[in-house]
């Protein structure tokens, strides 16, 4: 009944949820993804604009670490990212593997990125826990405050139905981002206030 309740309120609210990261092909889909980390999507899409117009998978091989860096500058840990990216293009071969393990075998990419690559090239049922769905879950008491990603992750395979995953992750996504905001979120207009243990407090 609860999960029908929190199914019914998204699909009201995001009734096309995609994400929203902009990229060409699946390259760039890691490479957004990886870069995406402790940073907003709308940074993201404007840096791979840039780094794009002036290298491919195959270039950013032997890209200047110090130029790739200054490209990364705005999204953070530049220097680092840098470093993943150089590793990622020199890994790829031209085809992402539906395999989570050697996905997460390229430099940067932990179970998060790597499921969020394959949900979107492959519809592989997984359930990616970001910053928004971590915070979604807890504050409607689907997952405890305590509970780190992985058991949260867990907890969700049992509560969402597996031809709706990604769907509901992508609206857990949006509605962490707009709508059930970290700060100032959006109490007073939100259907669901009456679970929701932040709002409680």
């Amino acid at each position: 009944m609860k999960m029908n309740r929190i199914f019914d309120y998204l699909d009201e609210l995001y009734p096309n949820p995609k994400c929203e990261l902009e990229f060409n092909n699946e390259f760039e889909l890691l490479v957004a993804t990886m870069l995406s980390a402790q940073t907003t999507d709308k940074k993201v899409n404007i840096v791979m604009k840039e780094l794009f117009s002036k290298y491919n998978s195959e270039t950013l091989k032997n890209a200047n670490i110090k130029d790739i860096s200054n490209i990364l500058k705005p999204l953070g840990m530049s220097n680092r990212k840098a470093r993943y990216l150089i590793d990622i293009a020199n890994r790829y071969n031209g085809h992402i593997l539906n395999d989570r393990d050697k996905l997460m075998e390229y430099s940067g990419v932990g179970r998060k990125v790597a499921n969020i690559v394959l949900l979107e090239l492959y519809n592989e049922p997984y359930m990616p826990v970001d910053t928004h769905v971590e915070r979604v879950s807890k504050r409607l008491g689907l997952a405890n405050e305590k509970d780190t990603v992985l058991s949260i992750e867990k907890k969700l395979y049992k509560l969402i139905p597996i031809d709706r995953i990604k769907r509901t992750h992508y609206q857990f996504v949006l509605f962490g981002r707009y709508h059930c905001k970290s700060i100032n979120p959006n109490c007073n207009i939100c259907k669901l206030k009456d679970i929701c243990k932040n709002y409680k407090r």
